[in-house]
């Protein structure tokens, strides 16, 4: 594990200080408390989960399979079962093979959101990322109604010394997405990076002019690898997933960028939204660096969120 992975890792521990209150808590006097596996230890588990934020869906799949794995194993301990779940809920959360096929592949990546949620700053870090991998990136600013917002992307394209598109209040998102992707085309950009304005969910409008911006990229550049990643805000908790199911009535989702992390006893909505949508969280964010953005690895989550200690020689 790298220097700045390790503090990541600590930072997230911490981070996720309050979600552990919230859940570990009432799991660890479970699975102590109880003195047989009944359907009350299943119901009270049931109910720990949920009120932890990870939600009807998710908490329905991961006892299920825990009560298989207890059957097949002829487990009579509560205790015994401890780490059954936490790897059930690592499983649940795994990443997919492909999902950083972006990486690697000429792409485009729209970055969609509710503005508050650290869209822009998201943008910056990832743009950032990709340049040190040596890919060669193009930020368009098409969030044109917030007069700051081009000016706070045009900070993090200098500080990750990328190019940038567009940026001037006012004009048309759908222009400025038409002008960077030809851009990216005649430059052979690696990685467009598309920063959209803050939509709320009930402006039909805006929902609308999202549609016409990823017509455009179907259009203009139909060989491209297609990412449209949401920017949620953890603390936010249900309210996260409410958002992410209404950009998934416009947008094709491919993957989450879960932010503000280190503030929330509501970490558990991390899974959630990738049992509810099917979406996977790709980055997860607990701070302000440009490091504080990392990939999501369901490992390391999981024992960040139970506080599992890590054997020696183990990252």
């Amino acid at each position: 594990m790298g220097e700045g992975k390790k503090g990541f890792f600590a930072r997230l521990k911490e981070g996720l200080a309050k979600t552990r209150n919230n859940i570990v808590r009432g799991i660890d006097s479970l699975f102590n408390g109880f003195s047989a596996i009944d359907d009350d230890f299943y119901e009270e588990l049931e109910e720990i989960l949920i009120m932890g934020d990870i939600g009807v869906n998710a908490t329905t799949e991961i006892v299920g399979r825990l009560k298989n794995q207890i059957r097949e194993q002829h487990i009579r301990e509560p205790r015994e079962c401890k780490h059954l779940l936490i790897e059930g809920i690592k499983e649940q959360m795994r990443v997919g093979e492909n999902a950083y096929d972006f990486e690697v592949k000429q792409s485009v990546v729209m970055v969609i959101g509710v503005n508050g949620v650290g869209k822009t700053t998201s943008v910056g870090k990832l743009a950032g990322k990709c340049k040190d991998d040596g890919r060669k990136v193009l930020i368009a600013a098409a969030d044109t109604f917030r007069a700051a917002a081009g000016d706070q992307l045009a900070e993090w394209a200098r500080r990750a010394d990328v190019p940038m598109v567009g940026g001037n209040e006012g004009a048309d998102p759908a222009s400025v997405v038409y002008d960077a992707v030809n851009a990216a085309k005649a430059r052979g950009v690696d990685v467009l990076l598309i920063d959209t304005a803050g939509r709320l969910h009930n402006k039909k409008n805006l929902m609308e002019e999202l549609r016409k911006m990823n017509r455009i990229i179907d259009r203009e550049y139909p060989d491209a690898h297609r990412e449209n990643l949401i920017v949620l805000d953890g603390t936010t908790g249900q309210n996260a997933l409410v958002q992410a199911r209404e950009f998934g009535e416009v947008a094709d989702l491919t993957g989450i960028i879960l932010t503000k992390m280190d503030g929330t006893a509501k970490g558990g909505i991390a899974v959630a939204i990738q049992s509810e949508l099917h979406v996977p969280v790709k980055y997860i964010g607990v701070g302000e660096t440009i490091d504080d953005l990392q990939k999501f690895d369901s490992d390391e989550f999981v024992n960040a969120l139970f506080d599992v200690k890590l054997e020696d020689g183990e990252e």
